[in-house]
């Protein structure tokens, strides 16, 4: 990589001498004069003639195993491989001689690949066609590597057009569609249908969302919309499997219910739900968790440019709590999942979960069963259809039990289901006689057990029963009595 000089108004600064190639920031290599010079933050390393392999190879190995340099750098700035240098590497610590060869060149090797003007003029076509690398070396009868280098002589950068996937949720707010749906493909939802509009945008390239920028800066954007890049190899992008799910499930229907907008901003407030769903799904648990993850990666994966910084992610969760919504917003997903599974919800599960608590506040503490301790914690317990999916979740206040807090947990399912016929499955946690009889007073089933030792039951006791649940053929050795 050559150094270039870029010109500043009202600087003439001079441009670097031929043969320069800079290694990185505090290194380069320079040749003058038939020799080879390597310099380290302004200091003289090397200094050798050229074609001397043994002093090449041996100022190659000294930047890397110095820290100065990486392979890759080195590799670049000296025309090798890296695979050449872990070599130089191993045999000097073996204590074998330098080999006198050229590094990454054959006695007599040029390394210009010979293709003829009209190949040249014919590679330029194909790729400007979209061919691929392997393809046109097949066409023309050399290798891919002569390919990739000829490519890199040109200048030629490959630039793919970003076809915008048509998922849901993702599609602009106008959708012009005919009257009559095309049979050569799937039916798009209308304008009213789509369940999450994006705003429109100025920006073609996704690695490059500066116009988007400008308008949040000037107030004229509430959320930026996601633009995806064509690639390969992307780091962690089996979460986007998840987006379908994450859709259908409503949670961004429902902060938009609830929340509207959290004012201009680039990261907006579909961009920062996808951002903390995404964090969740790779398990990164808190803000400074995103420090240890390049930004542009998990950007792509949410369509923008990078993913906010950790001091910009803390600034739209503080906005979101000052206006004091969560409470809402859990009831209205709560609303969906019981319009979508209605049928599923005959039988809640209801469990109560100790979570530790780290901030400057004091709460009373609770026991933290994994941690076999005491520490300053609060209840969270969750309400569970048949399926185990959730249906919402309540912190209990100064850590209050099951049975102090499943009175008020169950006011709120009844005021989700309505009238319908409700069982309770909780565990031992819950026991109390006078819950009991409360919830049976209010037509609601218990399924529970009891804590405390008892004596084990007969096995004569009980008897085989035959039942078909949902279809399937199932038996139980029940013991069915009746006790007060």
């Amino acid at each position: 990589m050559r150094s270039q000089s870029v010109p500043l108004p009202g600087l003439d600064l001079p441009e670097d001498p031929p043969g320069l190639v800079l290694i990185n920031d505090r290194s380069c290599l320079q040749t003058f004069q038939g020799r080879r010079l390597v310099a380290v933050g302004g200091t003289l390393v090397a200094s050798y003639a050229l074609g001397d392999g043994a002093a090449e190879t041996m100022a190659m190995v000294n930047l890397v195993e110095t820290g100065t340099a990486t392979q890759v750098e080195v590799a670049r700035a000296f025309g090798c491989s890296t695979r050449q240098i872990r070599r130089h590497q191993r045999q000097r610590d073996n204590g074998e001689p330098a080999s006198n060869r050229r590094c990454g060149r054959k006695p007599g090797a040029t390394g210009v690949v010979r293709l003829k003007a009209t190949e040249v003029r014919t590679v330029r076509r194909l790729k400007e066609a979209g061919t691929s690398n392997r393809e046109v070396a097949r066409r023309l009868g050399v290798s891919e590597t002569a390919v990739r280098k000829l490519l890199q002589r040109m200048g030629w950068k490959s630039t793919p057009e970003c076809v915008q996937p048509a998922l849901p949720g993702l599609l602009p707010e106008r959708v012009e569609l005919s009257p009559e749906p095309d049979p050569a493909g799937p039916d798009l939802p209308s304008e009213t249908e789509l369940p999450e509009p994006c705003p429109p945008t100025l920006d073609r390239d996704p690695a490059n969302r500066c116009f988007d920028r400008i308008l949040a800066r000037l107030g004229a954007l509430d959320d930026a919309r996601p633009l995806f890049q064509a690639g390969f190899r992307i780091p962690r992008a089996g979460v986007l499997l998840a987006l379908p799910i994450l859709l259908r499930s409503g949670v961004l229907a429902a902060a938009r219910e609830v929340y509207g907008s959290i004012g201009p901003a680039f990261y907006g407030l579909r961009s920062t739900l996808l951002v903390l769903l995404f964090m969740a799904l790779l398990r990164i648990q808190r803000p400074e968790g995103l420090k240890e993850h390049v930004p542009s990666e998990l950007g792509r994966l949410v369509g923008l440019d990078r993913a906010p910084e950790v001091k910009t992610l803390r600034h739209k969760l503080e906005r979101l709590a000052n206006l004091k919504r969560s409470e809402r917003f859990g009831r209205e997903l709560a609303r969906l999942r019981v319009e979508a599974r209605g049928d599923a919800l005959g039988f809640l599960y209801v469990d109560g979960h100790v979570r530790v608590y780290h901030g400057k506040h004091r709460l009373p503490k609770a026991h933290v069963a994994r941690m076999r301790i005491t520490l300053p914690a609060t209840s969270d317990y969750w309400v569970n259809d048949k399926d185990g999916d959730p249906l919402f979740m309540v912190t209990a206040k100064a850590n209050a039990g099951l049975v102090q807090i499943l009175p008020e947990i169950l006011a709120q399912c009844r005021a989700l289901l309505g009238k319908r016929p409700l069982t309770v499955v909780f565990d031992r946690g819950g026991w109390s006689p006078k819950l009991f009889a409360k919830l049976q007073a209010d037509g609601i089933d218990i399924l529970t057990y009891r804590k405390g030792n008892t004596p084990d039951l007969a096995e004569k006791k009980f008897k085989l029963r035959k039942a078909r649940i949902d279809g399937e053929a199932v038996e139980f050795w029940l013991n069915d009595r009746t006790g007060r």
